[in-house]
């Protein structure tokens, strides 16, 4: 965690960046990931931890799964200490087809427990969603299956419940997501690529079960494109504080090729008009998720809480492999912000990243579980190694480099939060503008990290139009603070590293908050704001 601010009134501070900085600075992404490995496979990571148990005692245990390669199944993991270690149970395979070594539980696993009863599925059942591949004598791939599969034994058994699409090799169906709605319905939501003569090289769509998921209604678009050009797919859906039901995707070959978008809903099922992409997600600075997202609201970072978005990759700025998570404390109103993740992959391939799991923790932590390269063979999709690291994540902070820019320049820094700065110009030119929530009213500390590259310098701060006092330059550092600097910091160029923190009054909401040029050009970090 970033140490305690030292805030002050109408005055400013400069404090030089002690060990937490070495922390959370960005990472080589050559380097070994971080965590615990649960297994070897390909990507498509889901995981669930259970909340809904009839015995409470089990509840906290945490389910996973992943896409393996081969035709051996899904293998199905169980965490008993919160993911710290993980146990292989069984693999979950094909119970309809009857010749496992043609057909079987393959593809895109998603796991979930319903959270009350469904029919004869009672609360605490654990659903496995996963596409079934059927190869014929040639061993290529002749049709898909998607399947759904019910445990009350944490995995050790599965009992099939229904099959709700199917397709080809040429026109497959894809990546499923259950959710189960407060009335007892089942929904399953997937990719689909069966209506390509109608105009959809692929659509994302909806189907609905009212008895427990044996059945199932006809198919609801949510979200198509026609033109037979773009790839809308990969959908992941959560639940938030407000009854509303959030959806991520994936905008394949659409106009920021693979961005990703988000959408709304009331109830779940409903989506707006198929052909609306919904809104991309971005930073101010640029920066956005691209491929294979997953979404999360956690009830963590204000009364809003967190939207927590997941993906393979990052575009749009100093891409270090994709080692960040898009956060909003707005309820996706706003721009978006980076945070280093706690799964630091290791790239290699291109299923790296793919579909990354994130459980919150009862202790605060963000579990996140991802594939990663494996370093003996990091080229081989089929051999990644899935990996397990959870932490502590700051949503106090917004990096730089997110922030939108007026004559500055985001470089990659390894020695620098999330990897990355934003060089800004001296005096008028270079200005960051930070347009941030606060959940209410209050004196906030402000907090800015920075540092100088050959010249004394110090950044002006603004906060709603109105520039904060005590802007001076920073004293000189004292033998204990010197003592007390992080060894990366030696890496950060010419300039000492400090951090100017200031209090001023923030109003519920949305404030802007400027840092604007010195006498010299400054190597910006970040901004931290905490309430007092």
């Amino acid at each position: 965690m970033a140490k305690r601010l030292l805030a002050v009134t109408a005055a400013a501070v400069f404090l030089t960046a002690a060990a937490s900085l070495a922390q959370r600075s960005g990472r080589d992404p050559a380097a070994a990931p971080q965590g615990v490995k649960v297994g070897t496979g390909s990507a498509y990571v889901t995981a669930v931890m259970l909340r809904h148990q009839p015995v409470p005692a089990d509840n906290g245990r945490i389910i996973l799964a992943h896409a393996q390669g081969g035709m051996d199944g899904i293998p199905i993991y169980e965490s008993r200490d919160g993911g710290a270690s993980f146990t292989f149970i069984r693999q979950a395979t094909d119970a309809q087809f009857g010749d496992l070594a043609r057909c079987n539980l393959h593809y895109q696993p998603h796991l979930a427990e319903l959270p009350r009863d469904a029919g004869a599925l009672k609360a605490g059942t654990v659903m496995l969603s996963a596409s079934t591949v059927c190869n014929g004598a040639d061993g290529r791939i002749l049709d898909f299956h998607l399947q759904l599969y019910a445990s009350t034994d944490f995995g050790r058994t599965w009992r099939y419940v229904g099959t709700y699409a199917d397709g080809t090799a040429a026109a497959p169906v894809w990546e499923p997501h259950l959710l189960a709605l407060d009335d007892g319905k089942l929904v399953e939501f997937y990719s689909d690529e069966t209506h390509k003569a109608d105009g959809y090289n692929q659509m994302l769509g909806h189907k609905l079960s009212t008895d427990d998921g044996k059945s199932w209604g006809p198919e609801v678009y949510d979200t198509a494109i026609k033109g037979g050009v773009e790839r809308p797919g990969m959908v992941t859906v959560d639940r938030m504080q407000d009854g509303r039901y959030v959806y991520t995707y994936e905008d394949v070959q659409g106009p920021v090729n693979s961005q990703v978008h988000i959408k709304f809903s009331e109830d779940g099922l409903h989506w707006g008009n198929p052909e609306n992409r919904g809104t991309p997600i971005h930073t101010q600075g640029g920066q956005y998720p691209i491929n294979t997202p997953n979404v999360h609201w956690f009830p963590i970072g204000g009364p809003k809480g967190i939207l927590l978005v997941s993906a393979r990759n990052t575009a749009g700025g100093p891409d270090l492999g994709a080692n960040d998570l898009f956060w909003n404390n707005d309820n996706g109103a706003g721009p978006w912000w980076e945070v280093p993740a706690p799964v630091q992959k290791l790239p290699g391939n291109d299923h790296v990243g793919w579909t990354q799991a994130m459980l919150l923790k009862n202790d605060g932590r963000i579990l996140q579980v991802a594939s990663s390269a494996n370093p003996a063979n990091p080229t081989a999709t089929n051999s990644n190694d899935i990996i397990a690291n959870a932490e502590m994540l700051d949503f106090r902070r917004y990096e730089a480099e997110d922030a939108r820019q007026q004559g500055s320049s985001i470089m990659r820094d390894l020695s620098m939060s999330n990897g990355a700065k934003s060089r800004m110009g001296a005096k008028e030119i270079g200005k960051l503008t930070f347009d941030v929530f606060v959940p209410k009213t209050g004196i906030y500390s402000v907090a800015v990290n920075y540092a100088g590259i050959g010249f004394n310098a110090v950044p002006r701060l603004a906060v709603n139009g109105r520039f904060l006092s005590g802007n001076t330059a920073p004293a000189p550092l004292d033998p204990v603070q010197a003592a007390r600097r992080a060894p990366d910091l030696g890496t950060r160029g010419a300039g000492e590293h400090f951090l100017f923190t200031a209090a001023t009054a923030l109003k519920a909401g949305a404030n802007t908050i400027t840092i604007a040029g010195g006498a010299y050009a400054l190597d910006i970090d970040y901004l931290e704001l905490t309430p007092r």
